[in-house]
């Protein structure tokens, strides 16, 4: 099977940057497979050092799915394509809610065991605008460019999941790479909607309804917690069937055997859009 954080051929540009977000992904394979090991339900177990300050800036939260960043704006346009950047620190980096603003959190340049990469959705001269994996869903922040610690690729992917068709379409440079009827959230726990993006890769050592787990940068809207976890929202397997096309689920969406192949081949940071 192919590396599950290594993108396709086509899926990025072979720029420098791009080859090395495949270099640095693919290392990071082992890492996340261990960090999988936590994952349950639609949210990872609880991780005490994801919530601690790192340097630049001791004394602010670090931007992960396990924090609540308050002071930051929010995604403005959240059912609008991107130009495919995205954007991966190469060490913790300050995130400001404006440009040129004072840093109100740091970003680290892993997220659950892998690099951190995430979309741009915005830019200013010196300034980039990314999408956020904290809570609230849509949160973003401003990154400085001018510190010699970003680099940027392009991917040609995008996720679409339809929560009132049950319906999940992968495109790639705007082909159509598949359509499939899914799993969504009930009535009680649904899936968020919004612009979110593909945050990491997990294989569970042990895994019970799905063989890859893959975290987005939402979490269930009604759900503080699930299994431990912060209640972040993922795409993966089911071994029933029948769920398909049902909305029963915590928020994640429950992806048939051939989607979620589909899905491992889409590289980290690739914007996914949620609509009802």
């Amino acid at each position: 099977m192919r590396n599950r954080f290594e993108p396709p051929r086509g899926g990025h540009s072979t720029s420098p940057a791009a080859r090395s977000l495949r270099s640095r992904a693919a290392t990071a394979g082992v890492v996340a497979a261990a960090a999988a090991t936590l994952a349950t339900g639609c949210g990872q177990a609880a991780d005490p050092a994801q919530g601690r300050p790192a340097s630049p800036g001791a004394s602010l939260p670090q931007a992960t799915t396990y924090t609540t960043l308050r002071g930051l704006p929010q995604d403005s346009d959240p059912s609008a394509n991107t130009d495919g950047t995205v954007v991966h620190p190469t060490a913790p980096v300050p995130i400001s809610a404006t440009p040129g603003g004072p840093p109100v959190a740091v970003l680290p340049d892993k997220q659950l065991g892998g690099p951190t990469w995430l979309p741009v959705v915005g830019t200013e001269p010196g300034w980039l605008r990314v999408l956020l994996p904290s809570r609230p869903n849509g949160a973003t922040g401003w990154l400085a460019t001018d510190g010699g610690k970003l680099r940027t690729a392009r991917s040609s992917y995008r996720i679409n999941v339809d929560t009132s068709d049950r319906r999940l379409v992968i495109l790639n440079s705007g082909r159509k790479v598949g359509t499939w009827t899914v799993a969504v959230g009930d009535a009680k726990t649904p899936t968020p909607t919004g612009r979110t993006f593909l945050l990491a890769s997990l294989a569970p050592t042990r895994p019970t309804y799905s063989r890859l787990i893959l975290p987005v940068g939402a979490h269930s809207a009604t759900l503080d917690t699930f299994g431990g976890g912060p209640g972040t929202v993922a795409f993966h397997g089911w071994p029933q069937s029948s769920v398909f096309g049902k909305a029963v689920t915590h928020g994640c969406v429950r992806v048939p055997e051939n989607a979620l192949k589909e899905l491992s081949r889409v590289p980290l940071g690739t914007p996914v859009v949620v609509t009802a």
